[in-house]
Order: structure tokens, then sequence, then C-alpha cells
């Protein structure tokens, strides 16, 4: 068998890695801070004069192949902008009080018993000691804002950049906004002694399964996820019991990683004694790692 077809170190063929590297470096003549200080000289057009139809053809060109330009060209300097996407939230978070992260659906009205039920339990969340933290948008995450407030202590919302607005709730003390879902959910798990999840979507799914992931590979340990609304969640609750824990993809255990309440007085009660024993645990072993915070 020929070395080019069976390559044991894990590279293409000289032939291939040769193609790929000249393509890379092509226009090298040019350097990278040439092309960083350079702009294109433009004919001078008077602000008095109306600018030619051609030249805002040019334009609008220019635009629709910068906003079309090649992902892959580009990923470098993002993480650029990753890093201050965390740099920043680090920044901010970094002197928070214990807070909990309370999910649940944008799309939850201010008449629903559920905003109410939400505006509740981050007061008395808050007023257990507890800031608040949610997505920054309406409904459900507002009602929690609202309720951080209304119980006196810090509200915090980490907004995500959307196709489609979505703005920033009033009832915000600190306000960030992120264009990564990831980093905005490492700072939730990073920030957060408990998540709280409302009657949600896809969005308020994700988070969930986000906080189990971490806490069944015990990258977060004592970490209370508490369902708000029997009704619900009942249904996802006899799947994953019925279906997932029949087929063995998840351990009994597993299950009992999640709590379910409809008393925002128990779930202020759940949240506050597991707070309270991952404290106990860490001043028995100091050198305990309890979570990724």
């Amino acid at each position: 068998m020929s070395q080019d077809k069976n390559r044991s170190d894990g590279f293409r063929d000289k032939n291939a890695t040769e193609r790929y590297q000249a393509w890379r470096h092509k226009g090298n003549a040019i350097t990278e801070d040439e092309r960083l200080l350079s702009r294109p000289t433009q004919p001078l057009v008077s602000p008095s004069e109306p600018v030619p139809t051609e030249r805002l053809k040019e334009e609008n060109h220019a635009f629709e192949r910068a906003l079309n330009f090649d992902f892959t060209m580009t990923d470098p300097w993002r993480v650029f902008r990753i890093m201050s996407e965390f740099v920043n939230g680090f920044d901010v978070l970094a002197h928070i009080p214990p807070s909990i992260a309370i999910f649940g659906s944008a799309r939850t009205p201010v008449d629903n018993p559920e905003y109410a039920a939400a505006t509740e339990t981050a007061k008395l969340l808050a007023q257990a000691g507890f800031g608040i933290i949610t997505g920054g948008g309406p409904g459900i995450m507002e009602a929690a804002n609202k309720g951080a407030q209304d119980g006196g202590n810090l509200s915090i919302g980490c907004n995500i950049e959307l196709p489609f607005e979505q703005a920033s709730n009033p009832y915000l003390d600190i306000s960030l906004d992120f264009r990564y879902f990831f980093v905005r959910k490492t700072l939730f798990v990073k920030y957060s002694s408990g998540f709280v999840i409302f009657p949600g979507g896809f969005g308020t799914m994700d988070e969930l399964f986000e906080a189990l992931t971490l806490i069944q590979t015990a990258k977060v340990s004592n970490f209370p996820v508490i369902l708000y609304g029997t009704q619900y969640w009942s249904g996802l609750l006899n799947w994953l019991r019925d279906t997932m824990l029949t087929y063995e993809k998840v351990s009994a255990k597993d299950l009992d990683l999640l709590r379910l309440s409809d008393d925002p007085q128990e779930i202020c009660e759940l949240v506050s004694d597991a707070y309270l024993n991952n404290s106990q645990l860490e001043k028995v072993d100091p050198k305990r790692e309890t979570s990724i915070r």
C-alpha cells in the first residue's frame, strides 16, 4: 500500500500539504500591517454634488462582499472578539453576590400566572441574599429581574445578539450584551449558584441540559436545578424516566438532579439549603473542587 494513501502521522501527503500552504501564503508580498493600515483611494466627490450612480453601485457591492466574506478567513480574528466577551463578562461579574439564574420563555406575557410566579420567586431569592441573573430579555426574564429589584438585590441581564431584535428589559442593574451563546452560557454557570427553570422553549431547554450535563460530568457539584410548573414539565420528566432511563442512556441518580416545584417559597428554600450545604462542604475540605467557578 502506497504511503500517499495511508499516512500514519495524521497529515496529508506532501503534495496536498504544499498546495494548501501555497494557498495560505498567497499574496505574501503585502505584509499584514500594510493590509491593516491601507485604504483604497476613491474619487473625490464634493459634499454639494450628488454621488455618481456608478460610485453607489461600487459601494453597495463592496458592502455585500464584506457581509458574505468567507467565514473561515476571519476565524483567527474572532478569537479576540471571543476573548473580549469573556474578559468583559468576568470583569463586570467578578464581584456580584451569590446569584441564581432564572430561565424561561421570552414569550410569556405580563398577565400570565407564570410571570407573577417568576417575579415572586426572584423576590424571595433576592430577600434571602441572592442576586438574580437572567437572559436580560422580556417574558420570564423580565419578571425575574423585576423580582430581584423588588427584593432589594442585584438584577443582572446577559442579553444575546439575535437575528431579530431582543431589547433588554427595564429592570436591570447590570446589563451585558453577547454575540456568542457559549460565552454567555459559561458566565451563567460560572456566576450562578443554581438554576431555576420556568416553562420555555428551545433556549430554555438548552440552558437546562447544559446545567445537567455539567453536573453529571462533575464539572459542577451541588448545583440545584429546579423546574417550576408541574403541568408543563411532567411530560419531559416522564419521557426521561420511561424512555431514556429504560434504554439505559442515563442512570437513576441522574434523574435525581432535577427537582420539581410549583411553590416559589419552596424553591427559595431548596436553593438556600443547597448553597449552605455547599458552603459547609467547602469548610470541611477547602481544597475540594466544588465547581468550575
